[in-house]
């Protein structure tokens, strides 16, 4: 509907444009004068001719009077032709003064002509400027519109889409409903949420294998031992060598099965190593871009950051604010104080909620895979966003710190500066 009444707004302007172009160049000017009120001016002047001190203009004509000398003996105003010479050369209407069949003298009229046509022009060009200014202002509004409508929030989803490739389903779209895109948003969020709970099962299921493989080599191991211990014995008590060399043997496979055991354990936990890292040079300012998507629910002020060149991973960077943002929601849901300081080799970047913090002694195990605080114990998540955000960091030369400050959970970024 918006569509039509601009396009149909815009037509009319421009057919309102054209029509005053055409009446404009087919508009003949009329450059005579009233036949009537030149009459009736002669007709004055020559009936006042004999006392030219009483006379004064009856029709509105402005015009000037020689006598048979070319001196001026009567002028309606300053600034009209006052010889014969310049009146013809403003085309400006030249009669005798007749008296009694004798010329006394001569009026010259005052050709305005010039000054219409100039009048008409100006409101012409008034006309075409006020259609061209609101045909304008309505181009602007209409694009003003398409950038609110269209144009940012496909740059939202732009940024929705890096997060998803990225794997970080933790941040919503967040898009008003009464937006032309509003519906069409709303269900790549659904998307998103579906594809977060299938995260969730994944990684519960991933650590559920995991905790399998830990309890099954612990069950292996200990008949294992029991084996390499038996065997080394019997080789000890036996004075047989062929059944000596047997239990050696017996002792060397258990070694062999419990290595094998302890590689299928390390195997199940590399996984997440493979996620890569490309840091290049990325300038401070979109710093303070990457804060602001992490915080959708404003929760922090953003502060000033110095100017300088960051050595990072713009997208890996983005997802390790965006987990420390989600863990703050997630779990002190407070607001959040931000400070950006500039040191010798690094930016350090310090976010801390008014959450009260956690345990001591819990601090040290947040950074490790499938390890939460116990105050997340009814909350949803798999306990790998810190610990995928600090091998992001060691990724990118930066640091990920964790501690308990002064109102709740810090959590101190440094991010490398370029070429330290």
């Amino acid at each position: 509907m918006r569509r039509y009444v601009f396009r149909i707004t815009v037509f009319l302007i421009l057919a309102a444009e054209i029509a005053a172009l055409i009446v404009y160049a087919n508009q003949v000017s009329d450059n005579g004068q009233d036949n009537v009120l030149v009459n009736e001016t002669v007709q004055s002047v020559c009936n006042d001719w004999e006392d030219m001190e009483s006379h004064e203009n009856q029709t509105g004509l402005d015009y000037v009077l020689l006598d048979h000398d070319g001196t001026v003996v009567f002028r309606t105003r300053e600034g009209l032709s006052e010889s014969i010479h310049a009146a013809i050369a403003h085309r400006d209407t030249i009669l005798d003064i007749e008296i009694d069949g004798k010329t006394v003298g001569k009026i010259i009229l005052y050709n305005d002509s010039l000054a219409r046509v100039q009048a008409q022009r100006k409101r012409t060009i008034l006309l075409l400027a006020a259609a061209i200014f609101l045909q304008c202002g309505i181009c602007l509004g209409y694009s003003i519109y398409l950038d609110y409508a269209i144009i940012r929030p496909f740059q939202k989803l732009k940024g929705f889409a890096m997060r998803i490739a990225g794997g970080n389903f933790d941040i919503p779209l967040t898009m008003d409903r009464q937006n032309l895109f509003g519906a069409f948003t709303e269900s790549f969020d659904i998307m998103r949420f579906e594809l977060k709970k299938a995260q969730i099962a994944e990684a519960k299921a991933n650590a559920d294998k995991k905790e399998l493989v830990a309890r099954l080599s612990h069950d292996i191991k200990t008949p294992v031992a029991s084996i390499k211990a038996a065997s080394e014995l019997g080789a000890a008590c036996t004075d047989d060598e062929k059944i000596r060399n047997n239990y050696i043997q017996i002792s060397h496979k258990a070694d062999q099965i419990n290595i094998l055991v302890t590689n299928l354990f390390t195997s199940a936990l590399e996984e997440l190593h493979e996620l890569t890292v490309v840091p290049a040079d990325m300038e401070s300012t979109e710093l303070g871009e990457l804060l602001e998507n992490a915080d959708y629910l404003h929760y922090a002020a953003l502060p000033d950051i110095p100017d300088c060149l960051l050595y990072a991973d713009r997208l890996r960077l983005q997802q390790v604010f965006d987990n420390i943002f989600a863990n703050s929601y997630k779990y002190a849901n407070t607001k959040i104080d931000i400070a950006v300081f500039r040191e010798e080799k690094a930016l350090r970047v310090v976010i801390e909620d008014y959450g009260g913090g956690v345990g001591a002694e819990e601090l040290p195990l947040l950074k490790e895979k499938f390890k939460r605080a116990g105050n997340a114990k009814e909350i949803e998540g798999a306990g790998l966003g810190l610990y995928i955000s600090d091998c992001f960091m060691k990724e990118m030369h930066g640091e990920l710190g964790i501690a308990n400050g002064s109102n709740g959970l810090k959590v101190v970024v440094r991010i490398a500066l370029s070429g330290s």
